[in-house]
């Protein structure tokens, strides 16, 4: 995995044979703070070739490609000694793919289709585990550290958490979108602008609040009630 500080831009590879996946994916990255889609590839080679010109932190992979499987692009990354981060994301549910993609070393397994909110979650976990290393980084690593290190993010590599009864993707994705374009909202401001009752914009935002796509927070108003608010997670920004 290349180097990188938490605080710095983390440079993102795309690969899918898909030219449209390829644009929901990168307009999904590039809408978490802190990440850019510094370059896409459509074959397992072209891939290859990308890691090594453009040196990404992390590579959203595809399995199913045209010259090769994802998989092994996986394994020749890391024959190559390279050790960026990697993420399948792939419509591939069969277990032997997800045990391959395991034992040769990626950093999760994301299942088509999925929201923006599920990959969010997946980015900020990176995130996170790049802070993880960068705290532990020029000096002698405590069993605590090595413990977190080789256990990665919770959740990492999970199928993504489903929305609770009644709540829809979609939908779930306007209210991502209203909190990311407004910056800071509350449940009422959300549902005004999604058009849903202060209820049921509550009940979407604390998902995510609890997937850890957004950070909820009191705050006291001019009233002096206190008011929950919520936003991108700070780490992400």
């Amino acid at each position: 995995m290349r180097e990188a500080h938490v605080s710095e831009t983390i440079d993102v590879l795309v690969v899918d044979d898909d030219f449209l996946v390829v644009k929901v994916h990168t307009r999904f990255v590039e809408s978490v703070p802190g990440f850019r889609v510094v370059a896409t590839a459509a074959t397992g080679q072209s891939a290859l070739d990308a890691v090594r010109e453009h040196d990404p932190h992390l590579v959203l992979l595809d399995v199913h490609l045209p010259d090769m499987t994802g998989i092994e692009v996986l394994r020749r990354l890391r024959a190559e000694g390279s050790e960026v981060g990697v993420l399948m994301v792939t419509a591939a549910r069969e277990v032997e793919q997800v045990r391959a993609a395991r034992s040769s070393g990626a950093f999760g397994y994301l299942v088509k289709p999925f929201g923006q909110a599920d990959l969010a979650a997946r980015l900020v976990d990176f995130r996170s585990e790049l802070q993880r290393l960068d705290q532990v980084d020029e000096q002698e690593a405590g069993q605590e550290d090595i413990d977190a290190i080789f256990a990665g993010p919770s959740g990492a590599g999970s199928a993504p958490a489903p929305l609770p009864k009644g709540l829809s993707a979609e939908t779930g994705e306007l209210v991502l979108t209203a909190v990311r374009e407004a910056g800071d909202l509350s449940a009422s401001e959300c549902g005004d602008v999604v058009g849903l009752a202060r209820v049921t914009a509550r009940r979407y935002l604390e998902h995510f609040a609890a997937a850890g796509a957004l950070e909820g927070r009191q705050q006291y108003g001019r009233v002096g009630r206190p008011e929950r608010r919520y936003r991108l997670p700070s780490s992400a920004s």
